[in-house]
């Protein structure tokens, strides 16, 4: 028996230690999550303080004269007076997210804004300077020249599911820093008119005008998304609110400090969604993909071959639920990428060759 003992005490000496090193390392480690009040019921306090100083209220300045506001034809017999002008406010929210100074936040916050202010919580502000925004992801990236910045990384922390306790920090209706909690009702929402690439999250966290380009965090104070956007009859929360994946926002900061704007693949065509109809009319089976309505001419899709009336059911052997994941599918490709489309042609089914060219520009309002 005292040898099986002595046999025994390695093995289990050594179980035992790794398994402190492991406790450690998940209470302790660079990943571990905030520090929790132990107050016997559920806190997010710790989740709220780490993430909580780097989100910021922005304050927007429109300058227009009585000649952009004169609307009415009675308001012109006024005109002949000297020129005025005065200055139109609006709030926002934002994300810091690296202590260099640069902010994230909602194209839609800082649109048309002639000065924008952004104030920290710890009682500093500072006014921003608009490094690039991105209209088709309603994401702007600003730059404020202050020290010793709190930040918040877009690094997120694995896939975001539907059930996952979720917290939206911004400043809704100008009352201040407010958090909200809720949990990830849908992932991948599009088709919802808010931009032109639309991946969001959904979540039925409280979120009101304001907290637009605010914090979407979950509860170990990793921000997972950009506040964006409410769906509303009447401009009141009711449980439907957007916000738009870290990763996207990422991509789109990277891209606007390298090149000014984001670069998406473009293929030159505009695209239908398939309907069971149209699915009949074309001898396709399955209502999937979409139906090429236009081609435009010199376009990679013209050089390739793609033709109008076409169905674009699949994209490098994937199979496409609708023309918009088509879309989203090219955009997110690289310029000189070459890719192959899964195309119905006279219900027969052909290959396409294409090599993908740069998106244009978007055009801002």
């Amino acid at each position: 028996m005292i040898k099986l003992l002595r046999f025994l005490a390695g093995p289990v000496l050594t179980g035992l230690a790794v398994g402190l090193v492991a406790l450690w390392w998940y209470q302790w480690g660079p990943n571990a999550a905030p520090a929790q009040h132990d107050t016997g019921v559920a806190s997010y306090a710790g989740a709220v303080n780490h993430a909580a100083p780097a989100v910021v209220n922005i304050y927007t300045t429109q300058i227009i004269t009585n000649e952009e506001v004169a609307k009415d034809p009675l308001f012109n017999r006024f005109m002949e007076q000297p020129r005025r002008e005065r200055a139109l406010s609006s709030l926002g929210s934002g994300v810091i997210v690296d202590d260099s100074g640069y902010v994230l936040t909602s194209y839609h916050v800082i649109r048309d804004a002639d000065e924008i202010l952004v104030a920290l919580r710890d009682g500093r502000d500072a006014p921003a300077r608009v490094v690039g925004t991105d209209s088709e992801t309603d994401l702007a990236l600003l730059h404020i020249a202050l020290e010793n910045l709190p930040e918040v990384e877009l690094n997120g922390n694995g896939p975001v599911q539907v059930g996952d306790v979720v917290l939206a920090i911004g400043n809704p209706l100008g009352v201040g820093q407010t958090v909200s909690m809720g949990i990830v009702s849908a992932t991948g929402r599009s088709h919802l008119g808010i931009a032109t690439f639309e991946n969001f999250i959904q979540t039925d966290a409280a979120i009101n005008r304001g907290n637009s380009g605010g914090a979407l965090i979950d509860t170990r104070g990793h921000l997972i998304g950009i506040n964006t956007a409410i769906l509303s009859a009447d401009g009141s929360w009711q449980g439907i609110g957007f916000a738009t994946p870290a990763s996207i926002a990422r991509e789109v900061m990277d891209d606007l400090i390298d090149h000014g704007r984001v670069i998406r693949g473009y293929l030159g065509v505009t695209v239908q969604d398939m309907t069971p109809s149209l699915a009949e009319s074309f001898g396709v089976e399955d209502v999937r993909g979409g139906v090429v309505t236009e081609v435009v001419v010199d376009s990679p899709a013209h050089k390739g071959g793609l033709q109008p009336g076409d169905v674009l059911v699949g994209i490098n052997g994937d199979i496409m639920a609708d023309g918009y994941e088509a879309m989203n599918r090219i955009a997110g490709m690289k310029p000189d990428d070459k890719v192959t489309l899964e195309v119905i042609r006279n219900r027969q089914p052909v290959s396409v060759d294409v090599v993908i060219g740069t998106r244009p520009p978007a055009e801002t309002d």
